[in-house]
């Protein structure tokens, strides 16, 4: 062990116990970006490489938190746009990596998280797609944090989603369009959304040094705090972690 790992062991452990003598947030979000950035700078031929450390870092994130007592982190995995845009081989090569990654680590024996895939699922690959919904029926039971798995997800597909779903629920009652319309309201929208059931997130991590929200959680958003990282996503490390709940806990 190198003397700079030393010392960060040694700065994490002391930030840890000054955080549990405050407050934690119950939600973090996290904006997994760099995974590419970060195989090219390890010196990987093929930078795809980088998906499969970044989906193996998941686990241990849901570690930390769980560690922490921070009872649910909801991932961006990959947006709509992602899955309509990047060239189909990468995109063939991540939904493989998430498959053996939700298999192989996120529902392993041990792992007592509640897996809960959110977003257009039907944009997936339908073997990806049965691994993420056999995750949320084999961890229904789980009694750890709640990993919410944000994948063929987009904020603005999400409130469409949400509208439509609440105008064929209240037109399936009989409602006339002018009655309907009186029953759009936030609180009616926030029960159609993808995550409704779950906490608001209190704090947003993005990695790789990235200024922007990309789509995530715009809804459920508006009161989060942002901690915007340098970290590519694979490398992001404990500390790092701790680094961004400290920021958070500076501003209650």
């Amino acid at each position: 062990m190198s003397v700079r790992t030393r010392l960060d062991d040694l700065y994490a452990r002391r930030l840890r116990n000054r955080l549990r003598q405050g407050p934690l947030p119950r939600h973090i979000g996290v904006i997994i970006d760099g995974n590419r950035r970060w195989a090219r700078q390890m010196g990987f031929e093929d930078v795809r490489e980088g998906h499969r450390h970044g989906a193996q870092q998941i686990a241990r994130l849901m570690s930390w938190c769980e560690g922490l007592g921070i009872g649910h982190v909801t991932v961006y995995l990959a947006s709509v746009d992602n899955l309509t845009k990047r060239a189909s081989p990468e995109m063939a090569f991540l939904m493989q990596v998430i498959e053996d990654v939700v298999r192989d680590r996120l529902t392993a024996p041990g792992a007592n998280w509640r897996v809960e895939p959110v977003g257009r699922l039907d944009m997936l690959p339908s073997s990806t797609a049965e691994v993420l919904k056999r995750a949320e029926e084999d961890t229904r039971g789980a009694t750890g944090p709640e990993l919410t798995l944000a994948i063929g997800y987009g904020s603005r597909e999400e409130i469409v989603d949400a509208v439509r779903d609440l105008v064929l629920e209240e037109a399936a009652s009989g409602r006339s369009l002018a009655e309907i319309a009186e029953t759009v309201s936030v609180d009616a929208l926030d029960e159609h959304l993808y995550t409704a059931g779950s906490p608001e997130p209190d704090l947003i991590i993005r990695t790789s040094g990235e200024v922007r929200l990309s789509g995530f959680l715009l809804w459920q958003a508006k009161d989060s705090q942002l901690y915007f990282c340098d970290a590519n996503w694979p490398g992001f490390r404990y500390l790092d972690l701790l680094r961004a709940l400290r920021s958070w806990a500076r501003s209650r």
